[in-house]
């Protein structure tokens, strides 16, 4: 009202035309249709103009370069739709037109903006927090976290790599790069080809614009593992605990099937450190390890660590299974990649964050990013054991072997891999002190990448691999510094344990108090019967020391998860050490039935006392006088 009472509506309608904003650098209808189209307004058809018609509302929302991808097609076809109640078009040119929305070419004139998903991202937070108004029109001044030249490097490497496994049937990817210690972004590409057409949403397919990085629901496969791991850790478990990779089942829910995961490659390793677990990224260790930690206990570690879709609410706790293990679930590359960024600071948590500052047009400060300590989420002394292990190549030697992407020569950098089973992501995840690498590769309609794709050899791992070389170039590599409490011990490279005569030895890391304190309990020493051979001495046998001893290794596992009173994970081991003709492995089952009476002893005879007799010419002689008194 009080426009119209102030100014005429041609004043009104000179405004509307050539001062509105209409996204990015376009004020006016002039600028917009050669920011849009490449043409000018006279030029522009029906459609164009309803298009731009509708973007003046709310243009950091509709703008079809830096909006919501595909909101500007509605906006145009309400646009449309008034103009025909109006009488400017007739409904079949409302109809004909809406057709020809969707199918709309845009010149591209917003390609030579920098950092596009990431500047997208920050307008995003900015409308958030002051509004739309305020950003087309108040003339802010932002300062971000963004470091260009590496922005600009991971965009160029991505689109790089991506073109050498198109015929993997890769179709898109994403990367992230984070300052651990302070949670800013360095650089987010959320695809391949910002400009990319959009595909029909309905079908679940997006174009360039959609940010898989920040907006991308995607299952991380085994890039979760650290975090089973981290979680055992802090209950006690060490790098050296020995874990039985055997094929096991696990029960299924209410009317589900059993469950029984396989490992990457095919095969079963037996017993296995988690040192050794973790870093070749065997499946069924990590089940087990997580059904031994418990589901409630991995989620809360999760979602502390910044993986906001996995909170452990009830809704969650009844979704996910043991799978969970192995990336059932779904994340953000962002939210991943932060969570890695735990294990690089320490055990601190740091929220992501892109923008430094904001001024308006006059130079007043709106807002200044005020630089926390983080929260501590996770035991140093536990990202520091997590660091370690994932920054050893020798231990991923046996699946990754000497010389994968994941390994840098020269340089100490922690890394973990994740592809799910149908090989629809494909994830690495890499950190040193200074910076935390995420990187994703897929297909935005989630159709299956070509089985070929190897994990570590091909997709994210070369991605990954390149922009960790650039990023180096300014940043340092290494993990945290080792924390105090955490102390190296000489332990038995096959049982765990403490060093045992004639077994090899390695040097492991533990946090004080969690260190073996003996030789593994899998080596035990069995009494076996001398009169029954191939059995175990009886408890008679034992009792009289008739039996011989023979050294064997026993493994032995109880099943946390079975309600039924099955010991599954057993069965499993029995079943795997049944293809192991070792002797050293099978000790007797059955005890022997030699019973051995006790033998019975004669009493001593006594000798009777003389009675004297009157025709005896013997007197007996008195006996001798004993001292009662203690000898000193």
């Amino acid at each position: 009202v009080q426009i119209e009472r102030k100014y005429s509506k041609d004043e009104i309608l000179q405004m509307y035309l050539n001062e509105a904003p209409y996204g990015g650098t376009a004020w006016g209808v002039e600028s917009a249709a050669k920011q849009y189209f490449g043409k000018k307004t006279s030029e522009l058809s029906l459609v164009e103009s309803a298009i731009l018609a509708g973007l003046p509302q709310r243009p950091s929302y509709y703008s079809p370069y830096t909006g919501e991808p595909g909101a500007y097609i509605a906006r145009a076809e309400h646009v449309l739709r008034r103009m025909r109640e109006d009488g400017y078009i007739t409904s079949t040119e409302e109809e004909e037109a809406k057709k020809q929305v969707p199918a709309i070419v845009f010149s591209g004139r917003e390609n030579s903006f920098e950092a596009p998903h990431f500047v997208t991202h920050v307008r995003k937070l900015l409308a958030k927090q002051f509004g739309d108004d305020l950003i087309e029109t108040g003339g802010l001044r932002v300062i971000t976290t963004l470091d260009s030249k590496l922005q600009r490097a991971s965009e160029d490497i991505l689109r790089e790599e991506l073109e050498k496994v198109k015929t993997l049937d890769v179709g898109n990817g994403a990367a992230m790069v984070i300052d651990p210690q302070s949670g800013e972004i360095l650089a987010m590409v959320g695809s391949k080809d910002y400009n990319a057409e959009q595909i029909d949403e309905e079908e679940g397919s997006f174009g360039g614009k959609f940010n898989v990085a920040t907006q991308g629901l995607r299952q991380p496969g085994s890039a979760l593992k650290p975090i089973v791991y981290a979680t055992a850790f802090e209950n006690g478990y060490t790098p050296s605990s020995l874990i039985l990779d055997v094929a096991t089942e696990f029960p299924g829910g209410t009317d589900e099937k059993p469950y029984t995961p396989e490992n990457y490659d095919g095969k079963f390793r037996g017993p296995v450190q988690m040192r050794f677990a973790l870093g070749n990224s065997i499946n069924m260790t990590a089940v087990k390890t997580l059904a031994l930690v418990g589901l409630k206990d991995f989620l809360e570690t999760a979602y502390n660590m910044g993986l906001t879709t996995l909170e452990p609410t009830q809704t969650n706790m009844r979704r996910f299974g043991l799978s969970i293990a192995l990336g059932g679930g779904e994340v953000r590359l962002i939210d991943l990649t932060s969570a890695y960024g735990v294990f690089a600071a320490g055990g601190i948590s740091h929220e992501p964050v892109a923008i430094l500052e904001v001024k308006d047009r006059s130079g007043k400060t709106l807002f200044k990013e005020q630089q926390t300590k983080g929260e501590q989420v996770l035991a140093p002394e536990v990202s520091y054991l997590i660091s370690h292990i994932l920054s050893d190549n020798n231990s991923r030697l046996d699946v990754f072997g000497p010389s994968s992407w994941l390994h840098i020569p020269g340089r100490t950098i922690a890394v973990k891999t994740g592809t799910t089973d149908d090989k629809r992501d494909n994830w690495t995840v890499g950190f040193t002190k200074d910076i935390v690498i995420g990187v994703w590769v897929g297909n935005n309609d989630n159709s299956p990448m070509n089985p070929k794709l190897a994990s570590g050899v091909t997709g994210a791992a070369p991605i990954w691999n390149r922009i960790m070389k650039e990023a180096l170039r300014e940043y340092s590599d290494g993990i945290m510094d080792k924390p105090e409490n955490v102390i190296a011990l000489d332990v038995d490279s096959y049982g765990g344990g403490l060093p045992k005569d004639g077994q090899e030895i390695r040097s492991e890391y533990f946090i004080k108090g969690t260190e073996p304190t003996g030789i593994s309990p899998i080596y035990q020493t069995v009494k076996l019967s001398t009169r029954q051979d191939g059995k175990r001495a009886s408890p008679d046998e034992i009792r009289v020391h008739d039996y011989k001893e023979q050294d064997f290794i026993v493994f032995t596992e109880d099943d946390p998860v079975s309600g039924d009173g099955k010991n599954r994970w057993q069965e499993g081991i029995d079943k795997w050490l049944e293809g192991n003709g070792d002797e050293k492995y099978h000790p007797p089952r059955e005890t022997s039935d030699v019973k051995i009476e006790e033998e019975k002893k004669d009493e001593p005879t006594k000798t009777p006392t003389p009675t004297p007799n009157e025709d005896d010419e013997t007197t007996p002689a008195p006996s001798p006088t004993v001292s009662l008194l203690p000898t000193l």
